[in-house]
């Protein structure tokens, strides 16, 4: 039963990947259809990020509900529907409207399936998790770019990962008696855990704010998040404005960005049996400032290619590596709380970093876009350094 649905939230996580690449590979022909500005799309992508962490810190309670199980299907159903009604948007309203179920539906089922691998599956499960969405982000600007190139339209290239979707809610639905199982299991295990606790003193309020370097670590999220979202949003706006390439090229290329993000998760899942967590974050962020770095210089365009793929590989571990090392860094009695801030944050960058690089961008020049990317690279990698400081001086005191 394990095995069977291990499997099923790996489909379910490409699912959730699917979507995540298709506006900014897209938007340069979406734009001109939907007579809209470059920076329209900056707006579309808060409104998705917006219900994205409001479905987040709402997936607790909508668990306890639903169940898990449900709470997935109804998820994946919203992004479905969203997807269809994009493919059939006649204006940019339209547009608004199906961006609110699309950002609901992946909000609550990130939390959710983060959570239930995170409680019930070996740790390298995780980076494996992330791999599949990186699958599902990976493949769908390939499908746009078919669509845009053979189809003649970017509305096919919507219609056909909504008709995905919509099948794995099928998949979804029948698999909901091994949900239940899962969801028994967990209800047992609290029920014991609530009588080995009962005659203990209350605990104090947790403020995990308060811990010294959350407020650090949350940076890093941020940062993290953004980068990876400016990448995905702007990275075919400025092949296509800045270094000339056709609209189906650059969608490909993107897609190495997201190849790269892919095969780094897979790798990183073998690797994090041999290295540490804070190993593999340092490696992998100062390789995609490496790659940043490649796009900034003057170099002729394929090296701007090399960039996106290492990019894509340095971003690889640093968030499932981060995700896991939260109770390590702040404690198992705290891990939970500072869990869902440090996801909520990530989201937060999501939504606002990259409209912020696209009015930039309107104001100025697409030029702008590898600047910001080494911008965001670099800080995340200041400040992930500077909380290693803060927890190695907290370990030493303790010594």
């Amino acid at each position: 039963m394990a095995s069977l649905l291990l499997l099923i939230i790996y489909l379910a996580f490409i699912s959730l990947g699917l979507p995540d690449s298709l506006l900014g590979v897209g938007w340069p022909v979406m734009q001109e259809d939907m007579h809209q500005s470059l920076e329209s799309a900056g707006i579309l992508y808060m409104i998705i990020a917006s219900g994205t962490i409001l479905s987040s810190l709402a997936s607790g309670y909508l668990n306890r509900i639903l169940g898990t199980g449900k709470i997935t299907a109804i998820s994946v159903l919203l992004t479905a529907a969203a997807l269809w009604g994009y493919a059939m948007s006649p204006s940019m309203l339209w547009l608004i409207v199906c961006s609110v179920p699309l950002g609901l539906g992946a909000g609550a089922v990130d939390a959710t399936l983060n959570n239930v691998v995170a409680m019930h599956y070996k740790a390298h499960h995780m980076s494996w998790l992330h791999c599949f969405w990186g699958i599902g982000a990976t493949l769908s600007p390939f499908m746009m770019s078919y669509s845009i190139a053979h189809q003649g339209s970017w509305r096919d290239g919507y219609l056909n990962i909504s008709i995905i979707q919509f099948v794995l809610v099928g998949i979804l639905i029948l698999s909901l008696p091994l949900w239940s199982r899962l969801q028994s299991t967990k209800s047992t295990s609290e029920s014991n855990a609530e009588e080995l606790t009962s005659d203990m003193a209350p605990n104090p309020p947790i403020r995990p704010l308060q811990i010294k370097g959350v407020k650090i670590g949350l940076l890093s999220f941020f940062f993290y998040c953004g980068v990876e979202a400016m990448m995905g949003l702007w990275g075919s706006s400025y092949l296509v404005n800045t270094k000339g390439l056709s609209v189906s090229t650059a969608a490909q290329w993107v897609s190495l960005f997201y190849g790269g993000l892919t095969v780094g998760r897979f790798l990183s899942g073998f690797i994090t049996l041999k290295l540490s967590n804070r190993l593999m974050i340092r490696c992998g962020q100062i390789t995609a400032v490496v790659g940043t770095v490649a796009l900034v210089l003057p170099l002729p365009t394929v090296y701007s290619l090399i960039g996106f793929i290492l990019i894509g590989l340095g971003l690889a571990p640093i968030y499932p590596c981060m995700l896991h090392e939260t109770p390590v860094r702040f404690g198992r009695e705290h891990s939970q709380s500072i869990m869902g801030i440090q996801m909520a944050v990530a989201y937060t960058g999501t939504t606002f970093l990259p409209p912020l690089l696209g009015l930039l961008a309107s104001q100025y020049s697409t030029g702008i876009f590898p600047y910001a990317a080494l911008l965001s690279a670099g800080v995340l990698l200041l400040s992930s350094e500077l909380l290693n400081r803060i927890l190695s001086n907290r370990i030493q005191r303790n010594v």
